[in-house]
């Protein structure tokens, strides 16, 4: 019995690895990073693997020197200013939210407390008591008992709904402190997905986010989880509600890119149909998804988590140049989608990243021909 549990084991690994292991009519052979016809992704300037930063998907400076002083001094007013002075109906807002919620629950996570020590995350329990009128702290408590709930408990279960019972609540909060903003609402769609809305109160959650930020993306994304299959919705309302959103989207938009999440959501665990990422419906979504970043703003701060979702679905499609032109606009960030599913964001994106390097070379790729 335990050698057909291997063989099984073995069966399986070899669908998984498959389609990267041996590439012999287009000469790609994976070997170990010693090997000397290893490819080196150093030679196209890419940053090292224990270098990559985690925390967000792309860069935001203003963003990393306030996350590293509010850490250091666990003093919360830097962070107060600078959503303060972030712009309510764009996309930077949502995600410096998500950063400082996310820091303050990391920190508690390393740093629990007890008896004589200061919990961590301190500096936004200080942020709430001292600034209770703050809308961006506010917003900032919401998702940290949002991203709480389904750090530390099983949804269905009495501690996730208590937890999430209680996001609600300081959404509502948040929303009455900024009339115009949509994240408090943004950040309620994680709850709607908890606790199980049903699909009438979830579309009217919606719609309010659509009063105010309707070309959204990261509102798109959020309830698009809502709508997918593991959820709430099926495979076909999830694709919809994408397609829906790509048809709608203005000139320069990067909502034409949502049917690429729509499929990466119901992707199978394990592909066993040749030439899957090749297929009519991955390739329209992956065109619509490249038209988005090549139409965008240079500075729309979705464009990141865009590139780093074609870069899974272009090296999966053995479609080795444009997933470097991709890695070269996105090196350096890992915190997107689908890196950001592993336990080792870094590990997982630089095994891609050799992926698509070795890819490239063995088709006559070179660092120079990159950059030309």
């Amino acid at each position: 019995m335990e050698i057909l549990w291997v063989l099984m084991a073995l069966l399986m690994l070899s669908l998984v690895l498959g389609p990267f292991v041996m590439r012999r009519r287009r000469g790609i052979e994976l070997v170990s990073p010693g090997h000397p016809d290893a490819a080196d992704p150093a030679h196209y300037g890419f940053v090292r693997q224990e270098e990559l930063d985690v925390r967000m998907p792309g860069p935001d400076q203003d963003l990393v020197d306030v996350l590293d002083l509010v850490q250091r001094t666990q003093d919360h007013r830097a962070a107060a200013q600078l959503l303060a002075g972030t712009e309510k109906e764009g996309e930077r807002r949502w995600q410096r939210v998500q950063a400082f919620a996310g820091a303050a629950a990391l920190e508690l996570q390393q740093r629990p407390g007890g008896v004589s020590d200061t919990p961590g995350g301190q500096w936004l329990r200080v942020w709430r008591a001292e600034q209770a009128k703050d809308a961006g702290g506010a917003a900032v408590h919401a998702e940290f008992l949002v991203q709480q709930a389904w750090r530390t408990s099983t949804p269905g279960t009495d501690d996730f709904r208590i937890i999430m019972e209680e996001a609600r609540a300081a959404c509502a909060q948040a929303a009455l402190l900024a009339p115009g903003d949509p994240v408090p609402y943004i950040i309620e769609l994680s709850v709607a997905r908890g606790l199980d809305y049903p699909q009438p109160e979830f579309e009217q959650l919606w719609l309010k986010i659509l009063d105010r930020a309707p070309n959204h993306m990261g509102a798109h994304l959020a309830a698009l989880h809502y709508w997918c299959e593991k959820w709430h919705g099926s495979r076909e309302q999830a694709y919809s509600f994408a397609e829906a959103a790509a048809a709608r989207a203005p000139q320069g938009s990067l909502l034409a890119a949502m049917p690429l999440f729509a499929v990466f959501e119901h992707l199978p665990e394990v592909n066993l149909v040749s030439g899957f990422y090749q297929s009519e419906v991955v390739t329209k979504a992956m065109h619509g998804a490249l038209h988005a970043v090549h139409t965008a703003r240079a500075d729309d701060p979705m464009l990141a988590h865009v590139r780093h979702l074609l870069v899974f679905f272009l090296v999966r499609a053995e479609r080795w140049a444009e997933a470097m032109s991709q890695l070269v606009l996105v090196d350096g960030h890992v915190g997107a989608l689908p890196w950001t599913l592993s336990p080792d964001p870094a590990a997982e994106f630089a095994v891609y990243r050799a992926l698509a390097v070795a890819g490239f070379e063995a088709n006559g790729g070179t660092p120079a021909t990159l950059r030309g």
